[in-house]
């Protein structure tokens, strides 16, 4: 299975590929995740063979359907790679490229893009593409931790207790 952290613009992704992830050992790469209710918490980190680059990286999601069929088919191995989210807009995509409605490109009006099945108040054809760099690691070292147990994994209590904790205080 793969876990792609996704990037608005390449420069960022590949930035933090070369200055970061490049310099994790495989086998010391941590990739965690924290239920705490309805969302979890992505902690991704390692210790880098160059610490003045240590860095780690966290999200906060909504649980789906998604998440549930990694945590149970992940099979304790996981392809790390990043990847760039592009909105497409008509002139970018081709035919068979579907809309944020649902129907695809040439179910729109040619001039307007607006959609031209019945009931549908699409008035633009908006769409997505996630393109992902082809370097990836391979990441071994995955758990998934409820909230009362983050104290246990020093990357966990780090994440939450400076993003999270520290704030209530």
């Amino acid at each position: 299975m793969n876990v792609v952290p996704l990037f608005s613009e390449r420069k960022q992704a590949t930035n933090l590929w070369n200055e970061t992830i490049h310099w994790w050992p495989d086998h010391d790469i941590k990739l965690r995740f924290v239920e705490t209710g309805d969302k979890y918490w992505f902690i991704l980190g390692a210790v880098s063979k160059k610490p003045a680059s240590n860095k780690s990286l966290f999200k906060i999601l909504s649980k789906s359907e998604h998440y549930e069929r990694f945590k149970n088919g992940h099979g304790g191995e996981a392809y790390l790679r990043l990847g760039v989210y592009a909105i497409l807009h008509k002139k970018n995509a081709k035919d068979d490229t579907v809309c944020n409605c649902k129907h695809r490109l040439d179910d729109h009006e040619e001039d307007s893009a607006a959609c031209l099945v019945e009931d549908c108040d699409c008035k633009n054809f908006v769409s997505f593409q996630v393109n992902l760099l082809k370097k990836t690691k391979t990441v071994t070292d995955i758990k998934f931790l409820q909230e009362d147990q983050v104290k246990e994994d020093p990357l966990t209590w780090n994440c939450l207790y400076t993003n999270k904790y520290k704030e209530m205080n």
